[in-house]
């Protein structure tokens, strides 16, 4: 129905999303012109009408030459790129930690209940709809399907309102009469994506089986709540998003005490390292000259597999030099254990680096923005088993970090510490920075 671009503001700076109103044309034989003006134009109302901290807020909407459009919240991340989703949507994933779960999935009911509240059915609850902050709060967008306020209009029989995948039965076959169930059958596919990298269904009818059985750090109390989440039967699935809440507190409490136990079976350090890393590692210090690596050779030239992490990780120990320099003696490499205190953008980056050196940071003058090779050399894999219990030897605070090289003119590689993989983005966005220089030994 419509295009979503990022526009910069005149004067003051700073990224917004503008949506165009620009309908498939097949859209338009379905629906016509006039409906689909005035389903857009509800779209951007009630927006604007849902003040909450997990809902993208609407700033402005206006109309040049016939063409509509609105302004909202810009953010350059959402869950569909965190866990590596493509539009091969049965493809594998990436599987985020029980703690990131539930952290996202806490934020997913609270902007959902908000909606419920005012008798807003979402009907599209899927990681691209779900923005992700700089400051990691999750917010819900597009709400071009949405059923309203308990209207039931009349729609062609062979519209589709979802996505595939993610749409509750129900939804699939009688879109316009639906309830607020259908989305909590969104978001227990969602959690579902999250803990295990796979969907319920892997080609939409078989299933895959208990979520335990994907992911090792499960239990039967999860696969009970996912059953119920993910039940075709109303009766049967969770009536409100207060209740799926409910549930996901009792699972979080449940965890807290099952991981508190594993710790407290360990009579050793699993590793001397509490930075533990596996494989081999590499012959040569990494890459420090910046290079431009466009996207259709970043595996290769970064050694990353289908969902661009590291095909190796590095097993050597790291030495913390003092409270704010963390030394790798296998690359000769000196590292902040900290970074910038707050996301920021590319040139901003640039722009923190020079100010360590000016300051005479740890009294060097040679710090630098690391490359993407020196940064995966540091990279641990989410945490499984025992590895739960260890203390990284990072400030995890610095979740993104922006790497030195540039994937385009306008563009630069970052990483996801927490999670593993790499990924680019535009100079706009808003990620840490950390400082990076050789040892003198």
């Amino acid at each position: 129905m419509s295009r979503v671009y990022r526009v910069r503001l005149p004067v003051i700076g700073g990224s917004k999303a503008l949506k165009l109103l620009a309908p498939h044309p097949s859209l338009v034989d379905l629906l016509g012109m006039d409906k689909i003006r005035s389903l857009f134009k509800a779209e951007a109302v009630t927006m604007a009408g849902l003040r909450h901290p997990n809902v993208v807020a609407v700033h402005d909407f206006d109309e040049v030459d016939g063409r509509i459009f609105y302004v909202m919240e810009y953010f350059s991340n959402n869950l569909g790129e965190l866990i590596g989703e493509t539009y091969r949507t049965e493809a594998p994933s990436r599987v985020l930690p029980i703690e990131k779960t539930l952290h996202y999935a806490r934020q997913i009911l609270q902007g959902l209940g908000r909606l419920h509240h005012d008798g807003i059915v979402h009907r599209d609850i899927k990681p691209f709809n779900l923005l992700i902050t700089d400051q990691d709060r999750l917010k819900i967008c597009d709400f071009g399907l949405s059923k309203l306020r308990q209207e039931e209009t009349q729609a062609p029989g062979n519209l589709k309102v979802g996505s595939p995948f993610y749409a509750a039965p129900e939804q699939e076959a009688a879109p316009e009469r639906v309830g607020i169930q259908a989305d909590i059958f969104s978001v227990g596919v969602v959690i579902h994506r999250m803990l295990t990298g796979r969907l319920p269904y892997g080609d939409g009818t078989d299933p895959q089986g208990p979520a335990s059985r994907l992911n090792p750090n499960l239990d039967g109390a999860w696969d009970a709540f996912l059953e119920k989440s993910l039940a075709p039967d109303l009766n049967l699935r969770f009536e409100s998003c207060e209740a799926m809440s409910l549930a996901l507190e009792n699972l979080a409490g449940l965890w807290k005490k099952k991981k508190a136990g594993i710790c407290a079976l360990l009579t050793a350090p699993v590793s001397s390292d509490p930075n533990r890393r596996v494989g081999n590692a590499p012959p040569a210090p990494p890459r420090s000259r910046r290079l431009k690596v466009p996207p259709g050779r970043a595996r290769d030239a970064f050694g990353l597999d289908a969902l661009m992490r590291p095909l190796r990780s590095h097993g050597h120990q790291m030495e913390r030099r003092s409270p704010c320099l963390v030394r790798d003696p296998q690359t000769g490499l000196l590292w902040q254990q900290g970074g910038s205190p707050y996301p920021l953008t590319w040139g901003e980056a640039h722009d923190y680096i020079e100010k360590l050196n000016h300051q005479r940071f740890q009294d060097r003058t040679d710090w630098r923005l690391p490359t993407i090779p020196e940064l995966l050399s540091i990279m641990t894999r989410p945490p499984q088993g025992a590895d739960l219990c260890l203390a990284p030897i990072f400030d995890p605070a610095q979740r993104w970090l922006w790497s030195n090289d540039r994937s385009a003119y306008t563009a630069a590689w970052y990483v996801s510490m927490e999670m593993g993989f790499v990924a680019r983005n535009d100079f706009s966005a808003a990620y840490f920075a950390k400082g990076v220089c050789s040892s003198a030994g």
